[in-house]
């Protein structure tokens, strides 16, 4: 009833109300539809800093998770937000964010000396399966650098390439001809072997997902239904595999080969 004597109003009554109604709405929704600048994101970053100092862990965790929640990234971010979780006794939220700085920041000491801690105060010790060690040694020099890292590694050496070749032709000394030789077949070597990590680096990331169990206990099922018999019971903090999704669950493996179907809402991908 009140939707019809509305439209039965005069225009001009009715274009008054309606300009009236927008003009109170109209700027809520575009400070709602602005994204976050870089600036604002500093000035939150900094008040999350000054929560954690202040010993208000709850405070500082949403600070930190609205700048996220605008689409902002970063190693400082993540840790920091980590170490917020890890004060509120949060293990396995705080794991998770470690292991977000650390996919940014591979090499960065202090994220990996926090994740040790972090994993140390965990209840699952899964052994990984043995590798033979040049599979070893292979996983080392992938996770050195991040995606970024390999990338301009790779352009620093095609970069080499490019100098080498153009010093052999105008050079005009033979030693130094023979250096852009031996400088250049190097770096197509090292060009090769950057160009290959950088592709499997780009393919895990694309196509292998890992995730953390964020509850205290789940009960991980031999198939997608909770009727299903129990695999096994994992409890926060473990870091898993995902395999593949149906409904509400997933696939997941261990680092020992085992596998079963959890709950989505106990995992977080990293």
């Amino acid at each position: 009833m009140r939707e019809k004597i509305f439209r039965n109003l005069p225009a001009s009554i009715s274009g008054v109300l309606i300009t009236a109604a927008l003009s109170l709405l109209l700027p809520s929704v575009l400070m709602a539809s602005q994204p976050m600048t870089k600036s604002e994101a500093k000035n939150l970053m900094a008040q999350g800093n000054k929560y954690y100092e202040d010993k208000q862990y709850e405070k500082a965790v949403d600070a930190y998770q609205e700048i996220i929640s605008a689409r902002f990234e970063g190693t400082s971010l993540y840790y920091n937000l980590g170490d917020a979780y890890y004060r509120e006794g949060k293990l396995g939220l705080a794991i998770l964010y470690y292991e977000k700085a650390l996919r940014l920041s591979p090499g960065n000491g202090d994220v990996i000396h926090n994740l040790k801690i972090t994993n140390a105060r965990t209840i699952d010790k899964i052994e990984a399966l043995p590798q033979f060690f040049l599979f070893e040694w292979w996983e080392s020099l992938l996770a050195a650098l991040s995606v970024t890292g390999w990338t301009f590694t790779v352009y620093l050496f095609y970069i080499i390439v490019l100098l080498s070749i153009g010093l052999y032709f105008f050079a005009k000394r033979g030693g130094i001809q023979r250096f852009a030789v031996y400088s250049g077949f190097v770096s197509i070597v090292l060009l090769i072997v950057t160009s290959s990590l950088l592709a499997v680096k780009l393919n895990r990331d694309m196509n292998v997902k890992s995730a953390i169990v964020i509850a205290p206990t789940a009960v991980v099922k031999l198939s997608p239904d909770q009727t299903s018999n129990d695999a096994f019971i994992i409890h926060e903090g473990l870091k898993v595999r995902e395999l593949n999704g149906v409904g509400n669950w997933i696939d997941i493996r261990l680092e020992d080969g085992k596998e079963g179907w959890i709950q989505k809402n106990d995992l977080a991908t990293i």
